[in-house]
Parts: structure tokens; C-alpha cells; sequence
């Protein structure tokens, strides 16, 4: 996979209008990408989720967004960066129903459930930064492992 050259894009989240900034530019930069309506859909809520723990759990941050390109497939990789507290237990925080009760509801997990690819890295103490990358023509992969 490769980075598309000059299409990165990295905003701030520092408040609730950050969030809107943050859904909006996902929604534009996935609609240019040929997303579909759904796709776009998906990857945006799953975009607002990881914004609002950005700013609300990580004490703000910022989002990098980028186009990326694997042979004729184009995408959008979107990371969540803040030097936060960190998720103590990547586990828990990453199970089907848990949520902290400031978000969506949907939690990591349901985030994850929405993109293609998902990675977390996040260091108690450090901050955490998540990584998505949705592809615009292929289907979402049923969660079933890593």
C-alpha cells in the first residue's frame, strides 16, 4: 500500500466544532474517493466516534487523513492522535458493549466493525492513537480477529 502524494490532510480536535470539521472532511474526501453513500456513511460515524474519544477521553488531538492506493483500489486512512492518559485495558475498551457513556454508544469496537482495517496503539500515561482505513471499492470484513 501506498500514500497517495500531497493528499494528506491533518486537523485539529480540540472542540465539538473540531468534531464537525472532522465529519465533514471525512464525508468529502470519502465521497471524491468514489465511496459509496453507505461506505461513506460508515466510515464517517466510525470517524465521529474516534474524534469525540480524541477530544473528550484523550484531551484533544489531532486527525491525520490521508489517501491511500493498493494497485486500482483508492481509500482513506484516518489517525486519531492524542498524548491522553491511554487505554489501561485495550481489552475491555475494545469489547462489544462497552463504552465509556460520553460517545456514539458504538465504542471501539463498533468503530472497528466499521472500517476495513483497524490498529490501536496506546501507552498508559502516553496517549493513544488509532488508526482506520476504509477501501472505497471493497466490502467490510466481518470482525472475526485481528
Amino acid at each position: 500500500m501506498e500514500t497517495a502524494a500531497g493528499v494528506e490532510t491533518c486537523l485539529p480536535i480540540r472542540s465539538d466544532m473540531d468534531l464537525v470539521w472532522v465529519r465533514q472532511h471525512v464525508r468529502q474526501a470519502a465521497g471524491r474517493l468514489g465511496f459509496s453513500l453507505v461506505d461513506q456513511t460508515k466510515l464517517v460515524t466510525a470517524a465521529s466516534e474516534l474524534a469525540r474519544n480524541t477530544l473528550v477521553h484523550g484531551g484533544g488531538g489531532q486527525m491525520q487523513a490521508a489517501h491511500v492506493v493498493d494497485g486500482q483500489v483508492h481509500g482513506l486512512r484516518l489517525a486519531f492522535g492524542d498524548e491522553g492518559p491511554g487505554i489501561t485495558d485495550l481489552d475491555r475498551a475494545l469489547s462489544d458493549g462497552y463504552t465509556s457513556g460520553d460517545g456514539l454508544g458504538m465504542g471501539l469496537g463498533g468503530a472497528r466493525r466499521l472500517v476495513h482495517e483497524f490498529a490501536i496503539d496506546s501507552t498508559p500515561g502516553a496517549g493513544t492513537t488509532v488508526t482506520v482505513t476504509s477501501w472505497a471499492t471493497r466490502p467490510a470484513r466481518p470482525y472475526g480477529g485481528a
